[in-house]
């Protein structure tokens, strides 16, 4: 089994702009020409990043990290500004328009609320790693057509999966919890696959919204209250931001918790089934890479990962009382202890 590796992030830099606290990278000197063409002028490739998240957040390392393996490498023949919204999603246009005045050659916009904040701002090329599903957004998968491509990562397929691992967790289990964001168009249909899920094992799943992170606790406090067994928390870009928030609060009240990304189980969650996020943001370099040199989003089929990761938290199982069967154990991909 391979065992829990922490890594420190790159720190992406970030400097505070106006007073709307738009927070945005370095200033290099976009200049509003193609990166095919900017390369042959010996001019720098302009790449905006447009995160929801913080520069903490290791994916991006990971994703600029990429680049640098293929050739493009920060102040010598690519120039990077980054936008962070800091969970708060609400800012993800002022922070997209922002970054489309500066007339980047294309921009990595992860998540469906900047996918379509860059969209709606005009971006002529767009490259996500966002969940399903992405037919609202993106018309055709095999041949997108328009400004946006990139990666699925495939959520809302995988939720019953999730409640039946909880299942094995705990074979008696018949009331869950399923926090997830009322905002997020996408997480009703995740919650419906639930339902249907939670029909097939007998379990009744209970929804709790939340539309920020001050809804977090109070929902946790209502779980208590109406005696649910486990928490189920769809992802999207504010439950990746307040994960240590959730993860906590789940040990702390001895709820078992199952989530799509490990980055949750690293932070104390019990289960994690889903994608690599990680390599998901690496492989979305890939593109950017294709785009700089000359391709058109619209002929990049959006991709679907293949592959899913299981982890599991079994210094968090322990903490709370509960079992982990050896059969659950052999098929983790990976075992915190």
């Amino acid at each position: 089994m391979r065992r829990r590796e922490l890594r420190r992030g790159l720190g992406i830099r970030s400097a505070a702009i106006g007073a709307a606290a738009l927070l945005l990278g370095p200033a290099m000197g976009f200049l509003g020409t193609a990166g095919a063409e900017a390369q042959q002028a010996g001019k720098p490739a302009r790449l905006a990043i447009l995160s929801p998240f913080s520069p903490l957040d290791r994916a991006i390392d990971g994703f600029v990290a990429e680049l640098r393996r293929l050739g493009w490498v920060e102040g010598q023949n690519l120039a990077i500004e980054t936008a962070w919204a800091h969970g708060r999603l609400e800012r993800m246009p002022a922070l997209a328009t922002t970054l489309a005045n500066l007339r980047p050659d294309v921009i990595f916009a992860p998540g469906e609320h900047g996918l379509m904040a860059a969209k709606a701002a005009g971006v002529t090329a767009i490259v996500t790693v966002a969940c399903d599903p992405l037919d609202r957004l993106i018309v055709s998968l095999a041949a997108p057509g328009g400004n946006a491509t990139g990666l699925s990562c495939v959520h809302s397929e995988l939720a019953g999966k999730r409640l039946e691992m909880l299942k094995q967790v705990m074979p008696g289990l018949a009331r869950a919890a399923v926090l997830y964001n009322a905002r997020d168009p996408n997480k009703r249909l995740e919650f419906d696959q639930l339902e249907a899920a939670g029909r097939r094992l007998a379990i009744a799943v209970r929804p709790f919204e939340i539309v920020d992170g001050d809804g977090i606790e109070p929902a946790f406090s209502t779980m208590m209250a109406e005696r649910v067994e486990a928490v189920v928390v769809l992802v999207d870009a504010l439950m990746i931001f307040h994960r240590d928030r959730i993860a906590e609060l789940a040990s702390n009240r001895r709820l078992p918790s199952v989530f799509s990304f490990k980055e949750f189980a690293e932070a104390g969650g019990l289960l994690s089934y889903g994608a690599s996020r990680d390599a998901l943001f690496r492989r979305a370099a890939s593109y950017v890479d294709r785009i700089l040199k000359g391709a058109k989003p619209g002929e990049l089929p959006v991709e679907e990962p293949t592959t899913f990761e299981l982890v599991i938290n079994l210094k968090t199982a322990k903490a709370i009382g509960v079992d982990i069967s050896p059969t659950l154990l052999a098929r983790a991909d990976e075992v915190i202890e």
